[in-house]
């Protein structure tokens, strides 16, 4: 690949070499992941190998090196494209090449059946989008699939019906949202998801969109294209129906609890203060902040494809930090808003010595009601 015609793409050129980005990544704390470096590359080199970076794989997207950027460059977009050329050139990690594949023909990166996606509703008496609903609730692959977030989902609709709100899912015409397949370099692929997701919703009129994860949320908002309606997270949504008192919360929970920003939801969208607002109202708990928090929030390592490459350093985990730092800080409980965030983080709670608990907002919500 020709130095010059990355410089070119991604405003290279205007890049400094100040260090900020490699001296704000959470990565290059444990790897030796270092954008500044391969941004200099790119401009000095005629010729970038870059199927011996096997470093690319190690960025989470998190976007720190974005927003600490003096010139308003991209540094996480230049490693995406970067990817896109070994995702090209088939040049990608076996782990990431199966849960491309699997999002391709299942609709999802779990090798999970299309026809399974909406299981974990059964009993629960969640309507279909199709039989009309003012909100969709866009559960997500994660939410859909795996048992241990498949509990954050019932707590949502818990909380829904509680609420009496008016809401459906797309059942099993959902498919990913595809955020995950950009971020590993997959453009084409997201695009297809983009317009299959697109043609699905089309025919329904849904005025909000309510998602479990902050990819979703992000994805949805951001970067997609054509879409005629609101998009939430589901912290700013339950936010503002306890603000209408339509979702009193009356029981006490007697917990110390700590939050962890998730990148997608905080660094990237700025959504902070709905999420703490929800935890300070339920009865009983109390909120501790961790001192690395809001912007400068710990990555989990859980996005950017993460959730299924090792990474060059699988020994030495953020997330082993993040618990430890949740558990100094005297929380019983480590909550969290992110679906990545709440499987990573309770993955390295089992392996901290010490007692805590990690659980998504919902969880204690539900607990409240």
């Amino acid at each position: 690949m020709e130095g010059q015609d990355l410089a070119q793409a991604y405003r290279l050129f205007e890049c400094i070499q100040c260090g900020r980005c490699t001296g704000g990544c959470p990565m290059s704390l444990k790897t030796r992941f270092n954008i500044r470096r391969l941004i200099y590359e790119a401009l000095v080199y005629e010729n970038i190998d870059l199927q011996s970076k096997e470093v690319l794989w190690d960025c989470s997207t998190c976007a720190t090196c974005t927003l600490r950027c003096p010139k308003g460059l991209d540094p996480t977009d230049i490693v995406i494209g970067m990817r896109s050329i070994l995702v090209e050139g088939g040049r990608i990690p076996p782990t990431i090449r199966d849960a491309l594949k699997s999002l391709a023909i299942r609709g999802n990166p779990l090798t999970m059946a299309k026809e399974e996606r909406a299981d974990w509703a059964e009993g629960l008496g969640v309507k279909e989008i199709s039989e009309g609903a003012k909100v969709l609730y866009f559960v997500g692959c994660s939410p859909s699939y795996d048992p241990r977030v498949q509990r954050v989902a019932k707590a949502l609709v818990q909380a829904f019906k509680k609420a009496d709100v008016d809401f459906g899912i797309l059942g099993n015409e959902e498919v990913c949202c595809g955020s995950e397949a950009r971020r590993v370099g997959e453009t084409g692929l997201f695009e297809m998801l983009q317009e299959l997701n697109l043609e699905t919703l089309e025919p329904y009129p849904v005025e909000l969109m309510v998602t479990t994860s902050p990819h979703c949320y992000n994805a949805f908002q951001n970067e997609y294209q054509g879409l005629d309606f609101k998009v939430q997270h589901y912290t700013q949504f339950v936010a503002g129906l306890i603000d209408e008192g339509k979702l009193p919360l009356s029981k006490e929970v007697k917990r110390i609890v700590t939050y962890q920003d998730p990148c997608f939801l905080g660094k990237q969208n700025k959504i902070f203060e709905e999420p703490r607002k929800i935890l300070k109202s339920i009865p009983g708990l109390e909120l501790r902040e961790l001192d690395r928090s809001r912007e400068r929030s710990l990555c989990c390592e859980g996005g950017g494809g993460r959730m299924w490459a090792e990474g060059t350093n699988p020994e030495e985990r953020l997330a082993h930090t993040r618990v430890q730092e949740a558990m100094d800080l005297g929380a019983e409980v480590l909550a969290t808003a992110c679906p990545f965030c709440l499987l990573t983080l309770e993955d390295a709670a089992k392996t901290v010595a010490g007692e805590i608990e990690v659980m998504d907002i919902m969880e204690l919500v539900v607990e409240a009601l």
